[in-house]
């Protein structure tokens, strides 16, 4: 699938606590913009959301995470690096089990490497930190 010529669902988890969210850090270079998006990724072909979600933590900081409740469905149309993108957004409320919880993760996905960090919601609230989609605002 290409993800800048067809839409492409995709899975987020919300991990949240005290008041922190867990995030993964993210550069446009087109836009020279550090921006933020809750973990998750892309939903294969017959493979239910759930399932990728649990198969996104794995691959990218290898963890289990534990799925409460589906939160909502979004659509996001945006450009990214000067490419037009278009995604339905499975928005999911996680715990992250204590065995499992740390302060950073190194995240590991088709760009490379970067870091997942938890974030004071309020820091995105403010407009102090960059939070996508802008959906995500309802669900936290």
């Amino acid at each position: 699938m290409n993800k800048f010529k067809e839409i492409r669902p995709i899975v987020l988890g919300l991990a949240v606590k005290d008041n922190k969210l867990l995030v993964s850090e993210g550069f446009d270079n087109v836009k020279k913009q550090t921006f933020y998006r809750c973990l998750g990724g892309g939903i294969e072909f017959l493979e239910k959301s759930t399932d990728a979600l649990k198969r996104e933590f794995k691959e990218e900081i290898n963890i289990d995470i534990v799925i409460k409740d589906l939160l909502g469905i979004s659509e996001n149309i945006f450009t990214y690096e000067g490419k037009n993108a278009h995604e339905l957004v499975f928005y999911y409320n996680i715990n992250i089990l204590g065995k499992d919880y740390k302060e950073e993760y190194v995240v590991t996905d088709d760009n490379g490497q970067t870091k997942a960090v938890w974030i004071d919601i309020n820091e995105f609230k403010n407009g102090n930190k960059i939070l996508y989609p802008q959906e995500v605002f309802k669900y936290i």
